[in-house]
Parts: C-alpha cells; structure tokens; sequence
C-alpha cells in the first residue's frame, strides 16, 4: 500500500507535524508503561513468572527508546527554532488528535495491548488490524492543497510514515531556502549524547544531522528497510508468540493485573465519561503518580529549553528527571496496578492515567525564576508522600527520592547565585 505524500512548503508546515510527533512518542511510552507496570510479580509457575520478567525487561527497553525518540524530536524542533513541548491530550484518543488509523488508550499487558503495540509498530506496507477496543473514525483529513499557508492535520498511516514525511519536508525546505535559513536554532539547545547519556542522542544542526536524527527513530521503531527482526515491531512479535506459546499451554494463564487507566477526576479535554477511582487509599497513591508524572515533564521542558544554565546545572537537570522516573513514577504506577480501583469498577485495579491536569505551558526563560518553580513543586510533592509515608512503604521510598532530587536542585541553584560556576560551565 503507497503511503499518501505529507506536503510541507514552509516551516510551519513541519513545525505542526513535528509537534503531532513530539504528542505520539509521548503517548505510545506512556502505552507502554502501562503495560510494564501491570505485570505481574507473583502468583505464577515459574515458568512463567520468567517470562513476565523477561517481557517486563522488554518493555521498560522499548518505553525508554520512546524517550529516546521524544528527545530527538525535541531537537529537531530547537533546530528550526521552534520551542520543544511535552504537552499533550489526555487518554484516551479515538479520533481527534490524530488521523483515525492513529488511536490510543491505556490498555494492561495481553492479548488486546499486544495487538495494539504491533499495529503501531508495523512496517511500511505490512498490513495489521488494531485491538477490537479500537473503533473506525471518520475519513482521514484532506490533502493539503498548494500554496495553503497555515498548517493543519494529514493524513499518515503508520509512525514510520509520519517522519519519512518530515523528512522529505526538511530537505525540500533546505533546497529551497538553504540550510542556514531552515536550521537557524542554537546549537548549544541541542540535547546531546554526553548530556543526555544516550549514544544514540543526536544533535541537530543541520540536514545531515537530521535526517539521522529521523532514521535513529524509525529503524528503532519498525525496523529499516523491512529489517524489523530487532526492531520494536520485531521484539513485540516475539512477546506475542511466547504470550500465545503460554495461553495454549495454560488457557487460565493471566500475565497481568486487570489496571484500568482511571482518572482522579474527569479529564478536561475528554468528552466522553472516563472511569474514576473510588477507593479513598488508591486515589491518593493516584495523585502522587500523576504528581511525580508531572514532574518529570517539568524537568524536562526546562531541559530542552533552558537559557543560561551551566553544563552542571543541565546535568542535574536530566539526573532529576531521570531519578523522578525510575525510582518515584515507576514504583508508584507498579504500586497503582496493584490496587482496588473502587466499588464502581469490581474486579478491576487502577493505573497510571498519566493525567494532564491543564493545558501545558511553560515557565519563564530566566533561570532563577524557573528553578525556584521547580523547587517548590518537588518539595510539595514530597511533603504530599511524606504525609502518606508512615502507613505505605512504597510511598515513603517515594518521598525520600524526590526530597533528593529537590536538595539536589536546590544545592545547584546556591552554587550559581554564589558565582561558582558560570552559564556554560566555565569556572
């Protein structure tokens, strides 16, 4: 099946699509580690407790490459002198946000989220139906006509699509206006392998630079050039296979907790009625997920769009997130996995919504001002865990960790005000 051309005639053309993208990285990592978070860690044979663990491990590799593709996206943007965003629309998303073959919803390990995560990953030309829970929308936008000056939704079939798109985009516009012109961002915004701790980071400065930048993404993604065997598409084919292996051995074999992405409250941008949670104990434990969720998005966004921080100052930046990630976000969502979503929904236990409680915007660019936000967040955010702290283990290691990450903060920020280190890192 030919893919349909993505036009791109101006930057705001790619300026558009590159935000769709940054929004679908985002989404397919938090699909991602839903499922991660609601598999098991007890009550199965051993057998098939190992395999849990070695799918557990898969997905956490396959959620942090994700990441990974978000912060390339992040670059590409900075390059062309748009600022990066982790904003995004709330779960789930039928037909809206993306074209109608671009669906997504919070789905627990197993039949249904494998089908989904192999429909998303499928290679150009591979045909592949959705999950069931996935319905038909309406018909995929209007081509974008010659000459149209503001940007607007297209039509694309498979991620993998959506960034070859870009891709011819970025070099029309470069043979059109000359590379200077098209990559006119800050080199020093860039996120690179050193600061980041990826080797496969790539800093984006001109095309070259950024058509790797899009290859890294898609040959991680569906594979390059129909070489998906190790790709995403290739490594969920092989959990699908030793899920279905499993199944027929033992059709009572149930991999995961049945996690409902519930929310704490009605989500602003969604119409149609969401579950909520109901139990008193799960709610607040939903709270500080989606309180440390935030976080992390926070930490971030001042990342990619920091002004006069030092080298140091970028590091402590990423280690936070980084930290607030592994050892705050994800033993909370395991925890959430685990319990009672409420009397509304028997049977059934909650997880991490990954709410957006607003529409996501971002602090101002000067760096004492921005940081002392920051601050102050974490530092609430702990004392929220802290008050929860003396009857729940998980949520006590859970303050403890983001204290850290606030004093960490905290200590670089007196560092610079005391004038020892220099934006740029020089002494």
């Amino acid at each position: 099946m030919t893919e349909p051309p993505i036009v791109i005639e101006h930057r705001e053309h790619v300026w558009y699509l590159l935000v769709q993208a940054s929004q679908l990285e985002h989404m397919i990592m938090c699909q991602y580690l839903f499922a991660e978070f609601s598999l098991k860690a007890d009550g199965l044979t051993e057998e098939q407790q190992a395999a849990v663990d070695r799918w557990r491990q898969e997905l956490h590799g396959i959620a942090v490459q994700e990441m990974l593709h978000l912060a390339l996206v992040a670059n590409l943007m900075s390059a062309i002198g748009a600022a990066p965003t982790f904003g995004r629309p709330n779960f789930p998303q039928s037909c809206g946000a993306f074209p109608p073959s671009i669906q997504l919803r919070l789905l627990p390990f197993g039949e249904a989220a494998l089908a989904h995560f192999l429909y998303l990953e499928r290679p150009e030309g591979m045909e592949r139906h959705d999950a069931a829970e996935f319905i038909s929308c309406a018909p995929p936008p209007e081509p974008i006509a010659a000459g149209e000056i503001f940007p607007r939704a297209q039509e694309f079939a498979t991620v993998g699509h959506l960034y070859r798109g870009i891709k011819d985009g970025l070099t029309a516009l470069v043979a059109k206006y000359g590379e200077e012109q098209v990559f006119c961002g800050s080199p020093r915004a860039q996120a690179t392998p050193e600061l980041f701790r990826w080797p496969e980071m790539v800093a984006v400065t001109d095309l070259a630079s950024a058509c790797a930048a899009i290859d890294e993404i898609i040959e991680q993604g569906e594979g390059a050039q129909g070489a998906w065997q190790d790709a995403h598409y290739g490594r969920f084919l092989k959990i699908w296979e030793e899920y279905h292996a499993l199944r027929a051995a033992d059709p009572a074999f149930e991999p995961a907790h049945p996690a409902l992405g519930a929310f704490t409250r009605q989500p602003f941008d969604v119409g149609e009625p969401q579950p909520l949670i109901g139990d008193p104990r799960t709610l607040a434990l939903a709270e500080l997920c989606n309180l440390a969720y935030e976080a992390i998005l926070w930490l971030l966004t001042r990342f990619f769009t920091h002004t006069d921080e030092s080298e140091e100052e970028l590091d402590v930046l990423i280690s936070a997130a980084i930290t607030t990630m592994a050892a705050v976000l994800r033993p909370l969502g395991t925890e959430l996995c685990r319990r009672p979503a409420g009397p509304a929904h028997p049977g059934r236990t909650a997880g991490p919504a990954f709410e957006m409680y607003y529409l996501m915007d971002n602090v101002v660019p000067w760096r004492e001002a921005a940081w002392t936000v920051l601050i102050e967040r974490l530092r609430q955010i702990a004392e929220r865990c802290a008050s929860h702290a003396a009857t729940d283990p998980v949520i006590a290691a859970a303050s403890e960790q983001v204290t850290a990450v606030a004093d960490a903060l905290d200590a670089a920020r007196a560092k610079a005000a005391s004038g020892i280190t220099a934006p740029g890192g020089s002494a």
